[in-house]
């Protein structure tokens, strides 16, 4: 019988730069579900607040016209290289996709380096406030590992290297670039407004009040919302300090939770080729700003 803590101590016994991967999917699919999935929702959320993301994305319309395809399509790429790895046919394909979507618009390498830090430092902040437990060094150094691995198949120049550098990053990328955008506070928009509609209609002002009071001060101001109040804020966060409690208690996961099976995924009901997910920007036209790009079939994987 699997005890709370045992899966922690399988890892702490694993090499975090050999058994990156091994280490990260643990964490992911049964340590943490859950909240990794919140953290990276929120770790894409936060990069709207640099203008230069938010306005790309308001003008391919893909947020703000198709969220929920681009929420699944996002969730089901990323998810898919955790669940097969790197090297398989799955994660090449995976890999492939988002670097043809990624390589069809001008996105500077250092917005790109900002997004990668987001997925390492984010999870670790939301699990240090919500998570049943915090992440171990071991966890971190994981993270950081399969990150680099990814940054790297996707081409992002001058990487982090540990998770302090990732999070220096982030950090300093965030002090120096946040700030307001009509495009990204549409984007904003439209993805609290996804996150509401995935329950009951008179539940979405709800929803849309607990998601602003998750927000920190640096991204409240950069899309000028109004501060929520204590009270939201108090009783939004101790409900979700009170689940990690709940949590706690609970027996540990038998079978690993991937993201295809998370029921915010609604568009694929028959399942999904992994090379079709994603879009398919035509150059020149709108989804695609840059008329001098190749199609994505043209362009090479790595």
């Amino acid at each position: 019988m699997v005890q709370r803590y045992d899966r922690l101590k399988v890892i702490q016994r694993l090499d975090p730069e050999r058994d990156f991967l091994e280490i990260y999917r643990l964490t992911v699919s049964y340590e943490f579900p859950w909240d990794i999935t919140r953290a990276l929702e929120l770790a894409l959320y936060r990069t709207y607040a640099v203008p230069s993301i938010g306005r790309l994305l308001d003008e391919t319309a893909e947020l703000t016209g198709r969220s929920q395809k681009r929420y699944d399509d996002t969730a089901l790429l990323l998810d898919t290289v955790v669940e097969h790895g790197f090297d398989t046919e799955e994660g090449r394909t995976a890999v492939r996709r988002i670097n043809q979507m990624h390589r069809s618009y001008d996105i500077s390498n250092d917005d790109m380096r900002y997004v990668l830090c987001t997925f390492v430092v984010t999870p670790k902040r939301w699990l240090d406030e919500y998570g049943w437990r915090r992440l171990s060094d071991h966890e971190l150094r994981a993270f950081a590992a399969y990150y680099r691995t990814l940054g790297v198949r996707m081409g992002i120049k001058d990487l982090p290297q540990s998770y302090e550098d990732f999070e220096r990053t982030l950090d300093t990328y965030e002090r120096e670039h946040f700030g307001w955008d009509e495009g990204a506070r549409r984007v904003s928009d439209a993805t609290l407004a996804l996150m509401a509609s995935w329950y009951p209609a008179p539940l979405a002002p709800l929803v849309r009040g607990a998601s602003l009071a998750l927000l920190d001060d640096s991204l409240l101001r950069a899309f000028r919302y109004q501060r929520p109040g204590p009270v939201a804020r108090g009783l939004t966060r101790g409900a979700h300090r009170l689940r990690a409690r709940a949590v706690r208690l609970l027996p540990p996961r038998r079978k690993p939770h991937y993201a295809r099976q998370n029921p915010e995924i609604k568009g694929y009901p028959d399942g999904y080729e992994i090379a079709a997910l994603g879009t398919f920007p035509t150059p020149g036209v709108r989804g695609c700003p840059v008329p001098g790009h190749r199609r994505p079939s043209d362009v090479p994987v790595e």
